[in-house]
């Protein structure tokens, strides 16, 4: 599913990643831990795309068989739009949209079309417990289901990978341990991969595997 190896991230002087080994097989609920400033959300952001690598003859990031180094940016853009979903701490929901204009917008991005991407955005928000909030725009949904709407987003286009940075972390307790059990709950239905970078010590020890991150490296 994921190939990742030798991966390397500087920024100016600074030398996040440095030369960082990982295999994610599908169906995989992965967390990543690590104290702040080891190259957790940097790590993420490489593996989804959202941010480059250095690129180095020995480095390798392969996601379902496709190197991710030789693709343009708009052949990354089409890959990550249909192949990859994000959920972030903060849920970035547009404020002026319902529940359903939110999710439905990287299906528009994927030019399907709108009775489609609205059926679909329902069944996601049903199955999220969410069919009464369609048209409630965020500021009047509570913290955790404006995160579940986000998390409807993530999956709108049947995305083989959620990432995900700090999920609960803006969430109280009860709405995080609901979150994080929804994570396995959607990998049981759907089959998905998860990567989470969490400081949850609860959700890091719950995933399948757990990634210790510590000075740009992964901790052995």
């Amino acid at each position: 599913m994921i190939v990742a190896k030798n991966i390397h991230k500087n920024y100016g002087d600074l030398h996040v990643l440095k030369g960082v080994d990982l295999t994610i097989s599908k169906g995989e609920i992965i967390s990543i831990v690590g104290a702040s400033g080891a190259g957790k959300t940097t790590l993420l952001q490489i593996l989804g795309t959202l941010d480059h690598l250095k690129k180095d003859q020995n480095s390798v990031l392969d996601i379902n068989s496709v190197s991710i180094p030789n693709l343009s940016e708009k052949e990354l853009a089409r890959f990550r739009n249909k192949h990859l979903g994000f959920i972030f701490q903060f849920h970035q929901l547009l404020p002026e949209f319902t529940a359903i204009e939110n999710v439905c917008l990287p299906a528009f991005i994927n030019k399907t079309p709108k009775v489609e991407a609205e059926k679909r955005a329902k069944e996601l928000l049903d199955f999220l417990g969410l069919s009464n909030r369609y048209n409630h725009k965020p500021n009047e949904m509570s913290g955790g289901e404006q995160q579940r709407v986000a998390v409807a987003r993530a999956l709108i286009n049947n995305p083989e990978i959620i990432f995900a940075d700090e999920p609960s972390g803006n969430l109280d307790s009860e709405s995080a341990e609901n979150l994080h059990n929804l994570f396995f709950k959607l990998r049981d239905t759907y089959g998905q991969t998860f990567v989470i970078v969490t400081h949850n010590e609860e959700l890091a020890n719950l995933a399948d595997k757990k990634i210790v991150m510590q000075d740009g490296k992964i901790k052995v």
